[in-house]
């Protein structure tokens, strides 16, 4: 027998009851965990009866209120709900679409590529302990959920013929496709999806050691690319329809500007990561810790600008063909598009110039998902340069400005890096934002 509170002996009955309130006070964040102790502790100076018990359920109670665990499980049924509420409201039965199996498939793997971050937890471990990591997580699954109605409605639209004969006609030359066709694209579509959450999740992970000012980098440069790439393409690209609300050369400028993000964009942020990562050390960092911010931050602005163009440009066109004034508003206009043009006079009414927008939206969208593939490619293939500079600056060859350590030496021996050979780098948003603006 051994001593319990108080030195009354203890049996075991006790020592179960002991072992359980330590594994509970576990659950409690550790600045809180005295504090629930002493609550226990004062129970046997309760008289026995009613109110020990009550004394003791109600620490219980503020234990459980407390519990960081309880907060998470709470939270991942909320979003496994919401999860669940999209998939239901985007789920396709239409018999007279070609896509409809497929769509459904789509809406599946969409669902669970939403919680993989949920998934993944046992094999990653959590999320990282910075806002912005947490913030690009909830956004990247944010924008997954949003992706689901919206692709599924445009893609119905595109495959389901329509009744009138100026329309059926339309349809017949812009969008008639074989079904074996559909399920090749829909199987790229779903590996390409797929490999994006997975990168997300895991530069966001605590094992993957991105710093916060690197994930914060990384998504600024990758929302300013696919803001300016859906002002230059909201409905997709094509030879047929252009950019409906800048038509000709008045999107020129943009398009220069995208093609500047994208090709500097990357090198960029890059460069800015790895300098705000190098001043955030007491001493030179090791070479490898300096690649992995490189390399995250360019990914990162391919990964976030497709996947932000795609978004918005897919609900656009999910809001266009089912809102005539959103429609009229892009196009200005009635423009006699690819497919009516081979009408005859008699057959090009408003309903069949109005569908050929909506037709040729839906049919353009498909470019998105080649954006998702090239941009990120071009990030990295950008990045590759910058890491290369930043290796041979380590060797004493490199651009001593990217903080290689190739000035001349010192009166004594570097420094030893930080634990782990990770700096500890703050998480201050506005700094954040100062270093991506100054720094860059």
């Amino acid at each position: 027998m051994s001593g319990g509170a108080g030195g009354t002996p203890m049996g075991g009955p006790g020592r179960v009851g002991a072992a359980v309130r330590r594994v509970a006070a576990r659950l409690v964040p550790s600045g809180r965990r005295d504090w629930v102790e002493a609550v226990w502790a004062e129970a046997p100076e309760v008289p026995q009866g009613l109110r020990r018990l009550a004394w003791r359920a109600g620490g219980a109670r503020l234990m459980v209120a407390e519990a960081s665990m309880l907060r998470r499980i709470a939270g991942a049924t909320a979003f496994a709900v919401a999860v669940a509420a999209v998939a239901r409201v985007a789920w396709p039965d239409s018999p007279a679409s070609v896509a409809t199996p497929v769509d459904q498939v789509h809406v599946i793997v969409l669902a669970v590529l939403a919680v993989l971050p949920l998934l993944a937890r046992p094999f990653l471990g959590p999320v990282g302990d910075s806002r912005v990591a947490r913030l690009l997580r909830f956004g990247t699954c944010a924008a997954f959920l949003a992706l689901i109605p919206a692709s599924v409605a445009v893609e119905q639209f595109q495959t389901t013929p329509p009744r009138g004969a100026a329309e059926l006609r339309v349809y017949l030359l812009i969008a008639g496709r074989e079904g074996s066709a559909l399920w090749g694209n829909e199987v790229l579509i779903l590996v390409v999806m797929a490999l994006y959450m997975a990168a997300i999740v895991w530069m966001t992970s605590r094992r993957a050691r991105i710093a916060p000012a690197t994930l914060a980098i990384g998504t600024c440069a990758g929302i300013a690319l696919g803001l300016v790439m859906y002002a230059v393409a909201p409905l997709g690209l094509s030879s047929a329809a252009t950019n409906p609300w800048l038509p000709g050369s008045d999107v020129d400028p943009l398009v220069v500007l995208a093609w500047l993000l994208l090709l500097a964009g990357p090198i960029i942020a890059a460069v800015v990561a790895h300098r705000r990562y190098a001043a955030s050390c007491g001493s030179p960092p090791p070479l490898r810790p300096r690649i992995r911010q490189l390399g995250a931050a360019g990914l990162l602005t391919g990964l976030v600008g497709a996947l932000f163009a795609t978004v918005a440009g897919t609900g656009t066109t999910a809001v266009m063909v089912r809102a005539a004034w959103l429609r009229n508003w892009l196009y200005h206009g009635h423009q006699l598009l690819y497919g009516v043009q081979n009408l005859s006079s008699d057959l090009r009414t408003l309903p069949a110039v109005g569908y050929s927008h909506e037709l040729t939206g839906s049919v353009d969208q498909g470019v998105f998902w080649v954006i998702c593939i090239f941009f990120p490619l071009v990030a990295l293939l950008m990045t590759a340069g910058a890491a290369a500079d930043a290796a041979g600056a380590a060797a004493g060859r490199g651009n001593p400005r990217l903080g290689g350590g190739d000035g001349p030496p010192g009166p004594g021996p570097a420094p030893d890096p930080p634990p782990g050979g990770e700096p500890a780098v703050s998480d201050d948003g506005a700094d954040l934002a100062a270093g991506l603006l100054v720094r860059g």
